[in-house]
């Protein structure tokens, strides 16, 4: 077997704003692995800024990586501990080394039947007016689950925006939910999460920034309004670890991406847990290529859970992959009569 691996870079269509800045760019990476005339392919999505592999000798990793991939899948995963985005990459590119359709990971009714997942339609941070649009988009869509950015603009016109959502739609139409970034402070986020119940929301994803366990606690302890745990669990990868957060902060969601938490088995032990602790629980996805995002769906399909999942962002990028992923009326489908480009693969090893 041999392996390597190759750096891309996806531009967005239109900067798209978060808490934490404008998006223009996101890098990723492949991992590339050839076998008996076969080739598998994973997307080790690391997110700056963001993911706890963020580090200087990322590369090299990835170098390490291809150079000991003899290892196997298994023996991989437990030494790139440290790496969840290679974890990730390495799952995805065995299992795709292995299928018979490099693509299709984890065969299905949603791969083979074109059964649907349910999504949320993201609202990106902007002024007023581009906000509104959005959302009258998603709504004209068919999305009965929006997801709200907030925490960059005039909290009073955030809330503006979904006092205008609700005067149009009830819960019982729209389910709203809001994701923070961790942008409140700690000592005002319980005032602002009260003002946020007013308007029957779903959620709040990570109200604080991550790491303030005492302070996250006791807001999920006070708060009217069910707090969801997202950067949180990024960078815990022992079960122990994770174990202890859960019990001690006591979220109602926790809110699951495969590259941040050391891919598919990173998160099947915070499922287990959540399940143990009866605490909620959906799959994101991390601005991944359509490559990873596709990983990411058939492995949330296999999942059972009819929540609405955070997947469908592929059409941000301008030089996204074409691929079989479509959105329809507020769900993804898998669109077995398209394909993939026939020979993506062996572009990206070049």
């Amino acid at each position: 077997m041999k392996a390597n691996y190759k750096k891309y870079i996806l531009d967005f269509k239109r900067p798209s704003g978060t808490s934490r800045g404008v998006l223009r760019h996101k890098e990723t990476w492949f991992l590339i692995l050839k076998a008996e005339g076969k080739l598998g392919i994973g997307e080790c999505g690391l997110f700056r800024g963001l993911s706890v592999d963020d580090v200087a000798d990322y590369e090299d990793r990835l170098q390490w990586t291809c150079e000991h991939i003899q290892l196997g899948k298994a023996k991989l995963w437990e030494k790139l501990k440290a790496y969840p985005s290679i974890q990730f990459g390495v799952e995805q590119a065995f299992l795709s080394l292995q299928a018979s359709d490099p693509f299709q990971i984890f065969p299905s009714d949603f791969t083979l039947k074109v059964a649907p997942i349910t999504i949320n339609g993201l609202i990106w941070m902007g002024d007023e007016a581009f906000m509104l649009e959005q959302v009258r988009e998603k709504l004209a869509n068919g999305f009965n689950c929006i997801k709200m950015k907030i925490g960059a603009i005039d909290f009073e016109t955030e809330l503006s925006i979904l006092k205008s959502i609700r005067q149009k739609y009830g819960s019982d139409t729209v389910e709203l939910r809001v994701d923070a970034n961790g942008a409140f402070e700690a000592e005002a986020a319980l005032s602002k999460l009260e003002q946020l119940a007013n308007y029957d929301l779903h959620s709040i994803e990570q109200p604080i920034k991550q790491g303030q366990i005492d302070k996250m606690a006791r807001l999920c302890e006070t708060s009217p309004l069910p707090i969801a745990l997202d950067e949180e669990l990024i960078g815990i990868a022992d079960v122990t670890e994770k174990e202890k957060l859960l019990q001690t902060i006591r979220p109602r969601f926790i809110i699951l991406k495969p590259s941040l938490l050391g891919g598919f088995k990173g998160c099947a032990e915070w499922i287990m847990l959540a399940k143990k602790h009866q605490i909620g629980w959906w799959v994101t996805s991390a601005l991944e290529s359509n490559i990873g995002l596709n990983a990411i769906a058939q492995y949330t399909f296999s999942l059972g859970n009819l929540m609405p999942q955070g997947l469908g962002t592929g059409a941000l990028y301008s030089n996204n992959f074409d691929c079989p992923l479509t959105v329809e009326h507020g769900k993804l489908y898998y669109q077995n009569h398209k394909k993939w480009k026939s020979n993506l693969i062996e572009e990206l090893c070049t």
